[in-house]
């Protein structure tokens, strides 16, 4: 049964309302900080222009201005009493830090900082460093995102669904780099993604286009399918005898102790220098090097498309070539998962072994969930997670960076992500995600991981020695050609 509110309820219930909305509407937005570093604020909900992550100005009773961020923003109520009643009032509470260190205050006033202001922050910081712009913050428009391109002497770690924009975001990413710094970079690229990346696209920039242009002949790019149209394109390709012990066990399925007889074989066969072909090995006679030769047809590894055979030099040797300043090697264009684990496998041992060179390089592992998973699913895959845990360990002291890209962080070796001191997160709806990697990168502000869910395409946070300041962006704009792209979608329904 419904009762009807009597006249003198409704009426006390519409005057509770007006006051209390009155009361909230007049909830200055005020601000406080005990260390001049971090500060709390309160703002009314009516009209509220701040958010998580966005840019506000501090205006202190001495007339003095600071910049900061907010970094977290809830609801909070209280009760106040009026005439001898309470009312419950609702309003926005947050906290976040100060750009620059200064005094503590106190019932400071709080506004949202306007795209100028932010924008001389930026300046200021790209005065007193070497800055990329790789997008405009989204909370600030236009004003640019820019990131610290010495932060790229830590290993980085970027992960985005499928969809997010994350292989995009990369690309202007390594652009960037081609670009602005004599950086070099090595990019393990499953998906054929960075195959282009020499090629400027229409529309493209006309001042970037310009400078990378200047920088596209020392782009090599190693492909199981050379393009005849892009001339810096080489056959991918590998010679059985600069592989590791444990590469070549790995590649015939060989334990050192289970097959002791053909571990030795293969050990004394590759020691004496002769071709490495079963013909080779049957021509000795030998049953062990018989079997052995039986092991490798019937593993189809002769068959293999990426052996160098008559042609000169290998994939390998543009590692050491001093004129490349960018290795794309194309792991996309192998036809199987056994020689795309064994090429990404050798790209990084031999990375290590070079390591005494110490010259700085950018390892750049896309996809990596399937080059260092989680839990490797067989003996290449193994050594190729262990080659990059080692890196991702030991390799920056050497002058060996990690980049590592992928959709789902959880699939990634815990060993290499932990590593990381460097995020760039695009949009995960999995809250299983989402939480990995608040876990694993507690310097990025619980707040603003938390917005990813709702981030569009090309949008992301950036934290870390990239951005001491954390920053929500929009990506900017490619300047060179993608290599893959998304299925057409010719089967949708017709629109009439």
């Amino acid at each position: 049964m419904t009762v009807e509110p009597t006249t003198e309820v409704a009426e006390g219930t519409e005057r509770y309302r007006a006051l209390r909305h009155e009361l909230e509407v007049g909830i200055l937005p005020l601000s406080t900080s005990l260390d001049g570093r971090r500060f709390t604020f309160q703002a009314s909900l009516h009209g509220l222009e701040v958010r998580v992550g966005g840019f506000v100005v501090v205006t202190t009773e001495d007339g003095g201005a600071a910049l900061g961020q907010v970094l977290e923003l809830g609801l909070a109520e209280h009760d106040v009493a009026v005439d001898g009643g309470a009312v419950t009032l609702r309003h926005a509470a947050g906290a976040g830090e100060l750009l620059a260190p200064g005094r503590p205050f106190h019932d400071a006033l709080l506004r949202p900082a306007t795209a100028d202001e932010v924008g001389g922050w930026v300046a200021a910081r790209a005065a007193s460093g070497t800055l990329l712009r790789i997008g405009t913050l989204a909370l600030a428009a236009p004003a640019p995102c820019m990131v610290d391109a010495g932060g790229f002497d830590r290993h980085t770690f970027l992960c985005g669904q499928s969809g997010s924009g994350k292989t995009y975001a990369l690309g202007v990413l390594l652009e960037r780099l081609l670009i602005e710094t004599d950086l070099r970079i090595v990019v393990l690229d499953p998906n054929s993604d960075f195959t282009r990346l020499a090629a400027v696209r229409d529309g493209a920039d006309p001042a970037l286009a310009e400078r990378l242009r200047a920088v596209a002949g020392a782009i090599a790019v190693h492909t199981a399918a050379p393009d005849p149209a892009r001339p810096t394109d080489a056959r991918l390709r590998l010679r059985l005898a600069e592989l590791t012990t444990a590469a070549r066990a790995a590649l015939l399925r060989l334990d050192p102790i289970r097959d002791l007889e053909e571990y030795a074989e293969l050990a004394a066969f590759m020691a004496s220098g002769q071709p490495p072909t079963t013909a080779a090995l049957e021509a000795t006679g030998r049953p062990d090097a018989l079997r052995l030769a039986q092991r490798a047809r019937n593993l189809g590894i002769e068959a293999f498309g990426l052996w160098a055979r008559g042609d000169a030099g290998s994939t390998l040797d543009a590692l050491a070539d001093p004129s490349v300043r960018c290795l794309v090697v194309d792991l996309g264009s192998l036809p199987t998962r056994e020689e795309q684990a064994l090429v990404a496998g050798a790209v990084l041992a031999d990375l290590w072994r070079r390591r005494e060179e110490r010259d700085p390089l950018l390892v750049v592992v896309d996809e990596a969930h399937n080059v260092c998973p989680a839990e490797p699913e067989d003996a290449l895959t193994a050594l190729a997670t262990e080659h990059a845990i080692r890196l991702a360990a030991e390799g920056r002291k050497f002058g060996r960076y990690l980049f590592v890209s992928t959709q789902r962080p959880q699939k990634v070796h815990a060993n290499v992500t932990s590593q990381c001191d460097n995020l760039l997160l695009m949009r995960l709806n999995s809250a299983a995600d989402v939480a990995l990697v608040e876990q694993r990168f507690s310097f990025a502000p619980a707040g603003l991981l938390a917005q990813a869910p709702a981030f569009g395409l090309g949008e992301a946070l950036v934290a870390g020695k990239l951005s001491p300041t954390p920053q929500l962006l929009r990506v900017d704009p490619r300047v060179s050609r993608e290599g893959g792209a998304d299925v057409a979608a010719d089967w949708l329904p017709r629109v009439s």
